[in-house]
């Protein structure tokens, strides 16, 4: 689970808090993986077979899905909670609306 925000000006994400094994993509440019793509599209993510996503950037093998839901101040994308599965299909609607709920809390005291 991490914290990535946008870095500055620049079209990229780069990661906050995480807790987890170290990664290399400390770095994301817009566009890239999962993180990527929803900074562009400002719209949850929800990939319950990473396989199955061909614009994949992998953590680890263990991965096996991965949600990312858009942190929003002032109505601009500022960054995103990313949470990463070691099961295949583990998210539910459920898990989606509480971590928009978390979303809306960080952006009070961003």
């Amino acid at each position: 689970m991490g914290f990535y925000f946008k870095n500055g000006e620049r079209p990229e994400l780069k990661l906050a808090q995480y807790s987890g094994k170290p990664t290399e993509h400390t770095i994301i440019p817009f566009g890239k993986g999962i993180c990527g793509q929803v900074a562009l599209s400002n719209e949850n993510f929800v990939v319950q077979d990473v396989t199955e996503q061909e614009n994949y950037i992998s953590c680890g093998f263990n991965v096996k899905s991965e949600i990312v839901i858009p942190i929003f101040k002032n109505d601009v994308n500022i960054g995103q909670i990313d949470i990463d599965s070691h099961e295949k299909s583990p998210f539910t609607k459920n898990d989606e609306e509480l971590l928009e709920f978390i979303c809306e809390q960080v952006s009070k005291i961003i």
